[in-house]
């Protein structure tokens, strides 16, 4: 009887096995079809003139093709919402006020490298994490920001940080974030270090709790250690350990050494996230959490073709990352596809292209000649860092 009883649960455990197999059978088989279907679709774009992202500029400026007038400029630089800059006669000059001065200077630095062959034009450009043109603003203000959602009408542009002006991190970017050309490089170096076959198979997360958005990975990583690596570091709000989910801050870990790992999972922050483009140089598959905010450059980037689209509440992650531990060769062709988008389509000269491209269709839109205000400064050159 016992035996009979004993071979009947191990009958019922096979069942309850196989049962399993065949769901995540299954399962595997839909999310190798949205690869494989998303693949299909892709139309790889034109690396000619930055026309990879043309179609955001084109999308932005929509809300003004009847044409800017003077008095709607007036509007909003009296509403505060950003910098004032004028080019005027192939010279930049700006209003005194910048409310941070690093990141006016990354802006200036692609504004002047285009500089000679700008028309005469003006605009207020938002160097705040936050975009400032809610969609129900009327009429629609013409306020340069670096990311916004669809329920804002700012118009993008790229951001500060691919020059200076990044977020600081100490100790290892205490100065900010900058020189998206130079970052390029070590991390194409680290990539090298860290081909596919070397690196840990599993998530890799480290940064601070912007948001409790963040808080389903980091407890994941204790309770399932062998999936991923995910803590909390300190920002300036930490207080006490509370802040860190009860645990001491971990250390900060330079973005050359997120190679390293095979998956790396990128949040948003106040609003985009600057590492998103970092992280697919090292050749590794990004994890992207939500799709809400966006920066000029993201709308070219697909799911499931350059990066693994992860829900806003993390509710599939753990499913995700079982999904790429036991599909390696699909995870690492996504991988593959991303790191080449960015280095074929997110050069410096991309982003020096996309903003004189944006400045010259921006200025056909004004409706008058604009003048040079009396006490705005001109804006030079200054020596190129050399640092990150």
């Amino acid at each position: 009887m016992e035996r009979f009883c004993l071979w009947k649960v191990l009958m019922l455990l096979q069942v309850c096995n196989l049962g399993f197999l065949g769901t995540s059978g299954e399962q595997w088989r839909k999310t190798k079809e949205k690869i494989s279907d998303s693949v299909k679709a892709y139309s790889p774009c034109s690396p000619v003139n930055c026309s990879c992202h043309l179609s955001v500029l084109h999308q932005d400026l929509g809300p003004f093709r009847r044409g800017i007038s003077e008095d709607v400029m007036a509007a909003t630089v009296q509403r505060g919402v950003g910098t004032h800059y004028q080019v005027i006669g192939n010279k930049l000059y700006r209003e005194h006020n910048c409310m941070f001065p690093a990141r006016c200077s990354g802006v200036e630095h692609f504004i002047l490298e285009v500089i000679d062959r700008l028309p005469d034009l003006e605009m207020v450009v938002n160097v705040r994490d936050y975009p400032q043109v809610p969609s129900w603003v009327q009429p629609v203000l013409p306020v340069f920001s670096f990311s916004k959602t669809a329920d804002y009408q700012d118009i993008m542009y790229p951001a500060w940080t691919f020059w200076e002006g990044g977020p600081a991190v100490w100790p290892i970017y205490p100065t900010g974030l900058g020189r998206w050309d130079l970052m390029r490089e070590d991390l194409k170096k680290s990539a090298a270090q860290w081909p596919w076959k070397k690196k840990v198979s599993k998530g890799f997360f480290r940064g601070s709790r912007t948001s409790a958005e963040r808080d389903p990975l980091i407890l994941l990583s204790r309770d399932a250690p062998e999936l991923v690596d995910a803590e909390y570091t300190k920002n300036q709000a930490w207080k006490s350990e509370k802040d860190t989910l009860g645990r001491p801050p971990a250390q900060e870990i330079p973005l050359v050494d997120h190679c390293r790992y095979k998956y790396l999972f990128n949040f948003r922050g106040v609003a985009a996230s600057f590492r998103l483009k970092h992280l697919f140089l090292c050749g590794s598959l990004v994890f992207h959490v939500g799709d809400e905010w966006q920066e000029f450059f993201y709308p070219q980037l697909k799911p499931w073709v350059h990066y693994i689209p992860v829900q806003q509440d993390l509710s599939d992650v753990r499913e995700l990352l079982e999904f790429v531990k036991e599909n390696d060769a699909v995870a690492q062709e996504i991988a593959t596809r991303g790191k080449e988008f960015i280095l074929n389509h997110l050069q410096m000269q991309d982003v020096s292209c996309y903003w004189e491209r944006l400045l010259s269709e921006f200025s056909q839109l004004l409706t008058y000649n604009p003048k040079k205000k009396s006490n705005y400064s001109q804006i030079v050159h200054r020596p190129s860092k050399t640092e990150l």
